[in-house]
């Protein structure tokens, strides 16, 4: 296999881990606010107690993968999007910190509320006007310095539904991991998600097709859609599905109704999306700039990754299953910890 392919696929499975994993982390301090019940929050915190500094090692890796297997993609996106980037990583490093100080505080409990809350909203919403700018594309040359062209009304769209999917996949996990009130809650939540995702996918997709020539050709010509035609089918699908597993709620029934059911569906949606971005943009890292070939490494030093990188992904991926696996369950099977 060509090395610099196969470093393309890993960025793409590091990113998917991460969009999968930190999404319902950054979900839950998204929907914070809609559950201020007594107990509720520390519910909610506890639900990711276990995983939530875990699940962020993915967004670690594939910034290594990005910037050791193609430095000239890396250096292009950190100098054009230096100040999203840097306005998330701060919201990730506040919203950590206030995990923390939230359980050993008393008085000033609201406050670091407040601050989870904004860091995760905040780290969403650049993540998903990174996703736009990126998929709309920036004038050759152009710097965050300089220039705001990341800053447009397409990529504050998808901001926004990089925030509502985040927080489908909490609502979906919190089904899947809560009892009594907060699960029917996190259902009727999902469902308000689900129909505002489903959305949110088919204005981007539209507003991507019509803005972008090179995309709509590889969609509609000659008889390629019909063989990119089941994206679209099965997110119709998976949705409809994901509702019927929200809607299909019995306390005294819960191993018929398969709780994780949702969650899967969900994730489900952001692969499939996923799956349509890579269709439309492959093979650039910046589009119709530059191509993961032309940004690649010299073979030399991706030959030199490459042990590393058969260690790691391996062993990152058996301790997350492991992780998830120590505290399957409901929330309330386990105390301990924070």
């Amino acid at each position: 296999m060509d090395l610099a392919f196969f470093y393309f696929l890993v960025l793409g499975f590091a990113i998917f881990m991460y969009v999968l994993l930190d999404g319902f982390d950054l979900g839950i301090g998204i929907l914070f606010p809609w559950f201020d019940q007594a107990g509720e929050k520390d519910h909610l915190m506890r639900s990711i107690s276990h995983v939530w500094d875990g699940n962020e090692t993915w967004l670690v890796f594939g910034g290594v993968i990005l910037f050791a297997a193609f430095p000239a993609a890396y250096a292009g996106i950190t100098s054009t999007f230096y100040l999203p980037i840097m306005l998330m990583l701060f919201a990730l490093i506040f919203r950590g910190v206030a995990f923390e100080y939230r359980f050993k505080s008393d008085t000033s409990r609201p406050y670091w509320d407040f601050a989870f809350s904004a860091g995760s909203a905040i780290a969403a919403f650049c993540q998903g006007m990174l996703l736009g700018a990126v998929v709309q594309g920036v004038p050759e040359g152009s710097n965050s310095l300089s220039s705001l062209h990341w800053l447009t009304p397409f990529s504050v769209v998808t901001g926004f539904a990089v925030m509502a999917g985040y927080a489908l996949l909490a609502a979906c996990y919190l089904f899947m991991k809560s009892r009594g009130r907060v699960q029917k809650h996190a259902a009727k939540l999902g469902k308000h998600l689900l129909i505002i995702t489903l959305f949110a996918m088919v204005v981007v997709s539209l507003w991507t097709v019509i803005g972008q020539a090179e995309i709509r050709e590889r969609w509609f010509t000659d008889y390629n859609f019909l063989l990119l035609s089941p994206l679209p089918i099965l997110t119709i699908i998976v949705g409809v599905l994901a509702w019927k597993g929200l809607d299909a709620h019995d306390e005294n029934d819960q191993t018929k109704n398969h709780e994780s059911r949702p969650f899967w569906y969900s994730a489900a949606l952001f692969l499939l999306g996923f799956a349509g971005l890579i269709i439309g943009l492959f093979p650039y890292l910046i589009p119709r700039q530059l191509t993961f070939w032309q940004a690649a490494s010299p073979d030399s030093s991706l030959l030199f990754l490459l042990p590393g990188v058969c260690i790691f992904v391996p062993l990152i991926c058996a301790y997350t299953i492991w992780g998830y696996r120590v505290f399957a369950g409901k929330v309330e099977d386990y105390q301990e910890g924070y």
